[in-house]
């Protein structure tokens, strides 16, 4: 059966490392974007017949828009990817109120809209297999990431309980829960400070993420789970 994925936040970082394992495994991908340029770059360096949509996350408009495309020209996504993510590091009397509601709308509330409108489609084919990417600060919080820890740990909790509701129709909802990870949102971090406190002693790759966001896709008896892939620092936080 053809296998369909929709991976949000898929031009770059941990969402497009996704794509192109997901792509060196057959999977037909739906790369989706903010940004059409951005995804059209992602989606063409993949090869094959993988196409770009824009999107924003945060407009249910957008969203359901987005499906109805992917449908109409790859076929029913069955696989659902929320890589899509913000962050606004501040302490929280710093923090702008535009700034909490972007990191929730982006980080929490797209990722419950994208999962709305998959399992709608998902529901009527009796399988699905959703991954939500999160982080391991939604589950030990930081100093100076209020906000966005509690747009990741608010993430863990909408995944179970949507996992809980979903379970009966064959779809399985898990979270990976990256550490520090070499992307965008980590490139003005103090990374020889930082990895002194990673057990592994070094910052993690996409490509690492993108290992563990696949065993969860395909593997058929685990749902409701958060895989941390941090390089032990929850050990040590």
């Amino acid at each position: 059966m053809r296998r369909v994925c929709a991976v949000f936040g898929g031009s770059r970082g941990i969402g497009r490392a996704v794509a192109q394992l997901l792509a060196q495994k057959g999977y037909r991908l739906a790369v989706v974007a903010r940004s059409l340029e951005a995804a059209g770059a992602a989606a063409g360096a993949l090869g094959g017949d993988h196409l770009a949509f824009s999107c924003d996350v945060a407009k249910e408009h957008e969203v359901q828009s987005t499906f109805e495309d992917i449908e109409k020209n790859l076929g029913r996504v069955n696989f659902l990817v929320n890589a899509a993510g913000i962050n606004r590091d501040s302490l929280l009397v710093r923090t702008e109120t535009e700034d909490m509601i972007s990191q929730l709308h982006t980080n929490l509330l797209g990722s419950m809209l994208t999962c709305k409108a998959a399992v709608k489609s998902m529901i009527q084919q009796q399988r699905g297999s959703i991954v939500n990417v999160g982080s391991v600060i939604g589950l030990k919080g930081n100093s100076g990431q209020t906000v966005y820890s509690a747009s990741k740990g608010g993430l863990v909790g909408f995944s179970r309980a949507l996992a809980k509701e979903v379970a009966r129709k064959k779809i399985r909802v898990n979270v990976v829960a990256p550490g520090f990870v070499h992307t965008e949102m980590t490139k003005d971090l103090k990374e020889e400070h930082l990895k002194k406190s990673i057990p592994l002693g070094r910052f993690g790759e996409p490509a690492d993420v993108a290992q563990a966001v696949v065993f969860l896709l395909e593997s058929p008896y685990v749902t409701g789970h958060v895989l941390v892939v941090d390089g032990g620092l929850q050990l040590v936080m």
